[in-house]
């Protein structure tokens, strides 16, 4: 009877046994499920970690790329660019000379009846008591004082000293400077000087009594004096000023040259 007992207990456990491998083998595909989950959810931020990892290292090698490009690229266009300032600065060289050129060939066409020799204003002294200016050529040039020196709008000035190389010009604005003149509409000489205050206008005086000085009369050298030749233009009247006493009255002479912006010149050597 205990051989029975013995037995009917091991039936029910290998039973037992029978069940649970039938209920997991039945819940494999489940359990399996619930593993592969598991295991998705550990190792998925990791995947995700490393994959925007790898993309930011790409992204930074384009960045870095991109980068050279364009410090290639700057320095391309800043030697173009370099290139087109050096273009435009012989441009305007060659404009210049060009301008330059235009205003000699005026000049010589203008005052063809003399003998000149063209110069460049290299210095300029415009102040209260000295109106002067320095010019690019000198004795070895053929100058020598007291040559007349004249621009496209008329004239400017004479030669007071000489260097082998360089030329000191006194302008008709200087103080010290007294031109011989006469009006377009009369023989009359009167003189032309230079004021303090002012590098555009002349004062002319001794104008005669019985002469009618009106605005707009033009002015021109008389030819006397023994600097000066006949016939150069030196300015127009822009007013009158009277004085209790007839003789004293003078007249304000524009100056046809602007001695602010003259630049070019030609010197009479006859």
């Amino acid at each position: 009877m205990y051989q029975k007992h013995k037995s009917g207990i091991l039936g029910i456990i290998i039973t037992i046994i029978v069940l649970i491998l039938i209920v997991v083998f039945t819940n494999g595909e489940s359990n399996s499920s619930f593993f592969q989950n598991g295991i998705s959810k550990l190792v998925m931020p990791i995947q995700n970690g490393l994959t925007y990892l790898k993309n930011k290292i790409s992204g930074n090698d384009t960045f870095f790329t991109d980068i050279n490009n364009l410090e290639t690229e700057n320095e391309e266009l800043k030697n173009r660019n370099s290139e087109l300032e050096q273009s435009l600065r012989e441009l305007e060289s060659i404009k210049a000379e060009n301008e330059t050129l235009k205003e000699y060939l005026n000049l010589t066409e203008k005052y063809g009846e003399y003998e000149t020799i063209p110069a460049y204003i290299i210095n300029k002294d415009i102040s209260n008591y000295s109106k002067t200016i320095i010019i690019n050529v000198g004795s070895n040039d053929g100058i020598k004082e007291n040559m007349t020196v004249i621009a496209d709008e008329g004239l400017v000035g004479h030669v007071v000293s000489v260097t082998d190389t360089t030329a000191q010009v006194q302008t008709i604005i200087d103080t010290g400077s007294s031109v011989s003149s006469t009006m377009s509409s009369t023989d009359e000489s009167i003189v032309c000087k230079g004021t303090l205050d002012s590098t555009t206008e002349l004062k002319a005086m001794y104008i005669p009594t019985d002469y009618n000085i009106i605005q707009g009369d033009s002015l021109e050298t008389s030819g006397l004096g023994g600097i000066y030749p006949k016939g150069v233009h030196i300015g127009t009247v822009k007013k009158v000023e009277s004085t209790k006493n007839i003789t004293d009255r003078y007249a304000v002479i524009e100056t046809a040259v602007n001695f602010d912006k003259l630049s070019t010149v030609l010197v009479i050597t006859n």
